[in-house]
This record gives C-alpha cells, structure tokens and sequence, in this order.
C-alpha cells in the first residue's frame, strides 16, 4: 500500500430506520480483521431530515470518519440514502461516500449521477470495500465517479460462492459499536449461506436478479466453521437467533451450533417449502423458544398450484402437507407457527379469494399466526416490469417513480408502491378481502397476547433481563452532554424482547431522549417492576405503589396494564 491513502476510520451505515441489515456487520469485522478501524450505526430512529443532520453531525464528530459506507438492500430507502450522502457530503465534503447492496448494484446506473456518491460496490462488498480503504486504484466490482462525471465501471472479478466465502464471518462485535444501546438492537441475525435460486414473480431479488447485479448464478451455504464463528461470537451479545431461508439442513446447522449454549436463547426461522421434521425438531430441541414463520406464497391452493405450474412461485406447501405439519409441530410446546402469505397476486378469481379465507380460518384455529400483505411493486420483479402480462398494473417501475414516490411519503410513513387488478371489479374484491382476512389476523394476534387481569390475578416480573449502564455507555458519548454521562440507566428487557431503558435520576430539564423513560416516569416503572419479583396480586401492588410512589389506585394499575402489555409482567 506504498504512497496509496489508506481510508480509515470507516463508518457503515443503514439506509433506512430502524435495524440496519447485518451485511454491515459482517463487513465491519472483516475490515477490523484486515487493519481498517471500522464502526457501525446498526439502530437509526431519526425520521425528520433535521433529525438525521443532528445525528450525523454527531456520528461524523464522534467517529471522523475518512470513508462512510451505506447499505441499500432494499428499494424503498433510496431515497433515504440519498439524504444521508447529501449530508454526509454537507457535513464533510473530503469524507468519501460509498453506497452498496442489492438496490444500489440493481440501480447504479441512476444512482452514480448523484454528486454525492463517490463510488457504488456492486454485487459482494468485503474485498471491494476493502480495497477503497486502503486506496487501490482500481477496486474490484466497483463504479466510481470520475472528475468528469462520468462512471468508471470495473466487472465483478469477486464473486462468493461455496468455496470461497471465507470472508464471511461475525467479528469484533465489542470494537465495532458506538453505543450499548446499539449492540442491543441487533436481532441476532446470522446469514447461513447467500443468493436465491427460485425466479418468485412478485420478487426483486429472486434468481435472475442475483445473476445480473452480483454475479452469482446459484445460491451458496457458507462453510460450517464460518457459520459457527457467528454462534461464538454473538451467542453472548443478544437473546435470539434469526435464520432466513437458505436450504440450510438439520444437520448443518448443528454442527454449527457445537460448542454453544443456545439453551436460553429464542429463535425465530423463516422458511418455505415443506420443513422437514428433523430440523423443527432440531430447533425445538435447541433453543428456549421458536417461532418458525413458514412462507406459502398465497392462501388460495389453487392460484398458489396455477402460479409454480407456470414457473412463477417457488415450491409451496399444498394445503395438506401444510395442516400436516401444523399437526406435527403441535408435540413441541415451545414451538409456535406463523403461516405467511401475499394478497392480491396474479390469477386471482372469486374462488381463490373464498380458498383465501377459508384457508386463513383453518390457520387462526389451530392457533396460528397469520402473516398477510397486499401485493408490493418491487424493482426487478417479473410482475412490477410487465405487469400488462397479468392485467394489473403498477404504482411504480423505474428509478424516477420510485425515487418520487418516497420523497413524497410523509416522515414515520411505511408505505411502499402497489400492484392493483385492471378490472375494478376485480381489485375491489382483492381488496374487501385482503381487509377481512387482515382483519382476523390482527384479531387473533391480539387474543394471544391478551392477558385479562383483576385484583386478585397474581402477577410476577418475567422479565429474563434486567442490565445496568452509565448514560454514555448506553446512548453513545456523542449523543450525551458531560454533565449526565455517569448517570445510570437501568434497561429491562421482557420475554419476548420488548426494551425498557429508564434513567429515574436524569431530570428532563437536564437532557431528554425519547428512548429513556426519565425521572419520576422512570422511578414508577422499576419500583412496580420491584414489587413483581415474587408472584403478587395486583390489588396489593396497587397498594404498595400507593405507599412508595405515591399514585393514586387508577394510576398504578395503568403502570401495571402497561408493563403487562409488554410482557414484562406475567400471571404467575
């Protein structure tokens, strides 16, 4: 690396709020394990444009950043990866800006026109990352922007696959976070092995896609020892695993879970086909906890069955293998079911709409959740390119409507394009269905977590974790002024991951934050939580938080309503 400027520090990014994907995780430890000092904002919560300079500014301040890398994997943050290169660019004009990830290899056509993109990784980043930080001139798989203007694109010379994605692995997960806080937002995601080999209609990442934005032909497993690297170097940072659907097999992934105590640990699985029964029985017999979210394509058997016959649909469960494993998963107490599917996909009639419902009842009574969505425009996708092929047509389809319709959404706004029926008639019916089945779904899901309580119900505090911090440790020295940064913050985490963070001695005239419950608000909630840690009727903690806290009988029992909302508190 004689006379080349090495870029470091590194700062990755998410392009859109809440948990970023852990693509930049993986790619922050391997840049520590290759000298560049690599950190990651893994949580973002800011929704205005003021918000986010605030906390840019901050993160660039904190950080001095020579290089900030952002992760667009999905369409719907370009615009917001946009704004955070703008700013970035504002707040420093000598930081180089690189974007990466599905989204941006699909689009980089569009997106290297904006001056505020240095270079777009295409297709897999860790050695071309790598490569812009120590300042190669000619970084693989890369397009960089010339003094001209123009775009300088170098080909996919780096391409994972099975024999040669050792790269992959979590590391350094104590150096790469700035805030506790942001350690404990990661959802324990860990990626088996990458790609897809099904051409789904609705999907933008499905098997053509991969080919043409990162070069992979098939999927891939990653090694074994690699994959058990990630259960050895996170099983002690976060309280659940998430797996999506990779072909990994029961065996498999026992033999990375070797050596590891998973014992206390949930697991959330999301899959399709038909799940074999080695590895529900494996995962039941693993982990605490699991909820396996088994993906069918659409309720209705018949267009499910229409859709794989024309090569449209990945291979789905019918309606029997489907009840049969329902059945079968039933022996496994610790395990619960989440059937998922998509509303309004091509070939629907008035008898697929009545297969919809009638499938979804069969589902809610037998106790399982349901997971139902309108039918998305997504960039790439068969349909959302041709959608005159199915008689329907598109909210959005280029870059331009894309990109416009997201600048247009309002802050907090969750929306995203859809594809509608021509017929109106038709749309009308999907529709009036879609809402009904939506309906039971959410119906049934608020049954499950209900939990009706009197004064005589005797609750306790389940809470599995209860961990203490000084301030600036859990929010980041760069977000908390001097004065407040040694105050302790008490965060209490309930059974099914509901985050508590309360700071009872940080006045809010002192310092606020929307993530703490602060001063008095604060005290309440952990002395009601005390007065739970051995099984106590809700008539004599109202009591007692009367007596310590001084609140009224109605007060206290809507402290009390709350905590049992979020399962922090359950009957004993």
């Amino acid at each position: 690396m004689h006379g080349r400027r090495v870029l470091s520090p590194v700062l990755l990014l998410g392009a859109g709020t809440g948990e970023a994907t852990c693509g930049i995780l993986y790619l922050a430890g391997y840049l520590r394990r290759n000298g560049i000092e690599a950190f990651v904002r893994l949580y973002d919560a800011d929704e205005t444009e003021e918000e986010v300079v605030r906390s840019l500014e901050a993160l660039v301040a904190r950080v001095r950043p020579r290089l900030v890398g952002i992760s667009l994997k999905w369409f719907h943050h370009v615009h917001r990866a946009l704004l955070l290169a703008r700013t970035l660019r504002q707040i420093d004009p000598g930081i180089r800006i690189v974007v990466g990830g599905n989204t941006a290899s699909y689009w980089w056509r569009e997106l290297h026109a904006f001056d505020c993109i240095d270079h777009i990784v295409l297709g897999d980043g860790e050695r071309p990352l790598l490569a812009l930080c120590e300042g190669d001139p000619s970084p693989p798989n890369c397009v960089t922007q010339t003094p001209e203007g123009t775009a300088q694109r170098r080909p996919l010379e780096y391409v994972q696959g099975a024999t040669n994605s050792e790269d992959v692995y979590y590391s350094h997960f104590s150096d790469i976070f700035l805030s506790r806080q942001d350690l404990h937002a990661f959802s324990g995601w860990v990626a088996p092995g990458k790609g897809c080999g099904e051409n789904c209609l609705y999907c933008g990442g499905a098997r053509g896609n991969q080919k043409a934005a990162f070069g992979r032909a098939k999927p891939f497993l990653r090694s074994e020892d690699s994959v058990r690297r990630d259960h050895q170097e996170i099983s002690q940072k976060t309280w659940q695993f998430r797996y999506d659907f990779s072909g990994s097999s029961a065996e498999f992934l026992q033999n990375t879970w070797a050596g590891v105590d998973l014992s206390r640990h949930a697991c959330t699985y999301f899959l399709w086909g038909v799940a074999r029964m080695e590895l529900i029985d494996a995962l039941a017999q693993t982990f605490e906890r699991v909820h396996m979210v088994l993906d069918i394509g659409c309720f209705s058997e018949q267009q499910r069955h229409e859709q794989m016959r024309r090569g449209l649909l990945k291979p789905c469960a019918s309606d029997r293998e489907l009840l049969e494993l329902i059945d079968n998963c039933r022996r496994h107490p610790n395990l619960d079911v989440e059937i998922s599917g998509i509303a309004g996909l091509p070939f629907a009639s008035a008898a697929t709409l009545k297969e919809e419902v009638r499938l979804v009842e069969r589902v809610i009574s037998l106790d399982c959740v349901v997971g139902y969505q309108r039918l998305e425009a997504q960039p790439g996708a068969l349909v959302t390119e041709h959608p005159a092929r199915f008689d329907m047509e598109t909210e959005a389809r280029t870059f331009a409507e894309f990109l416009e319709y997201f600048e247009q959404r309002e802050p907090g706004e969750v929306t995203v394009p859809m594809l509608r029926f021509r017929d109106t008639a038709l749309e009308e019916a999907v529709q009036r269905t879609s809402e009904h089945v939506d309906a039971l779904a959410w119906k049934h899901r608020d049954a499950k977590r209900k939990v009706p309580i009197n004064g005589r119900t005797r609750l306790r505090n389940t809470a599995p974790s209860t961990l203490q911090f000084k301030l600036g440790d859990w929010l980041g020295l760069h977000r908390v002024p001097a004065k407040v940064a040694q105050e302790q913050v008490t965060v209490v985490r309930s059974i099914d991951g509901t985050g508590m963070a309360c700071a009872p001695s940080v006045s809010p005239r002192k310092f606020t934050d929307p993530t703490l419950d602060q001063g008095e608000e604060g005290k309440i909630l952990l002395t009601t939580l005390a007065a739970f840690e051995q099984p106590t009727t809700v008539a004599s903690a109202v009591a007692q938080l009367g007596a310590k806290a001084r609140l009224d009988p109605g007060s206290a029992r809507e402290v009390i309503d709350h905590l049992v909302d979020g399962r922090f508190l359950q009957p004993a």
